[in-house]
């Protein structure tokens, strides 16, 4: 049975990987306040690249584009699922919803060099960046399938439908990190005017 340390014990060996108990985060996370324990998303440096990356801007641009081609590809590829019906329509969505996947992978990690100095993993992106690679993974799985002749169309849209699965989570995963950068830029806000009044 397990301990309400033991839990404990298994997030903070899963937090932050591979980082924490290497750099020693993990006893400082243990002396010091919660709130004190907080790092940015971003260092004033990386958000001054961030901001004056164009990378950063393309990304704004296909992040939308993929999720809209995301929508109509899952209703197409559910359709046939559900009818038999649209294989070419729902093939077709597919195959271009891998390429702008592609597209956002090749861009994302130009924008990642640019602002952390990696092209993948960086520790504030990592776990974004891991469920990336299986993202991409379903994705040319299902490609390999297609034009491999692998499976019947039913098979080959399952894949396509673990693709997509596996894209809401790491979707989910941005949107969360985009959230928490806001939420890093409102306290700097607030900690600048109040020293300004101070």
């Amino acid at each position: 049975m397990l301990t309400g340390k033991l839990v404990v014990r298994f997030i903070e060996a899963a937090d932050c990987c591979p980082w924490d108990a290497a750099s020693g985060r993990r006893e400082r996370r243990r002396l010091l306040p919660r709130h004190a324990a907080h790092r940015p998303l971003y260092t004033p440096d990386e958000r001054r690249r961030r901001d004056e990356s164009r990378w950063t801007l393309v990304q704004g641009v296909l992040a939308p584009l993929q999720f809209a081609v995301f929508l109509v590809s899952l209703g197409l590829v559910l359709r046939y699922l559900g009818t038999g019906h649209g294989l070419a329509l729902a093939t077709a969505s597919v195959v271009v919803k891998t390429l702008v996947l592609y597209a956002i992978m090749v861009t994302g990690s130009i924008w990642e060099r640019a602002v952390f100095g990696r092209y993948l993993f960086a520790p504030a992106f990592y776990w974004e960046d891991v469920v990336s690679i299986l993202v991409l993974a379903l994705h040319t799985a299902y490609l390999v399938a297609l034009f491999s002749g692998s499976g019947d169309a039913r098979q080959q849209m399952l894949i396509a439908l673990a693709a997509y699965a596996s894209y809401l989570i790491n979707a989910t995963q941005f949107i969360l990190k985009l959230r928490a950068a806001r939420r890093d830029e409102g306290r700097a806000s607030t900690a600048t005017a109040s020293g300004r009044r101070a």
